[in-house]
């Protein structure tokens, strides 16, 4: 259960910085920050690819139990 919890923890971060993005490339205030969207999309694909690692992973050691044809 806490494998599904933390799975489904960086979904949410990784749809957050998504959105995050979005809201910096659509902001007004150019001159705030302009490397905002740059960051927040380089934090989301570090996100992406960590999961997916971890999901590797834990299928590879048996933490998350794989259900594929034989």
């Amino acid at each position: 259960m806490l494998t599904k919890l933390l799975i489904v923890a960086v979904l949410v971060l990784i749809v957050f910085n998504l959105f995050r993005a979005l809201a910096a490339l659509l902001n007004k205030d150019k001159a705030k920050d302009p490397s905002a969207v740059v960051r927040a999309l380089t934090i989301r694909v570090a996100l992406s690819v960590g999961l997916f690692v971890a999901l590797l992973v834990g299928a590879y050691f048996g933490i998350i139990p794989t259900h594929g044809l034989r």
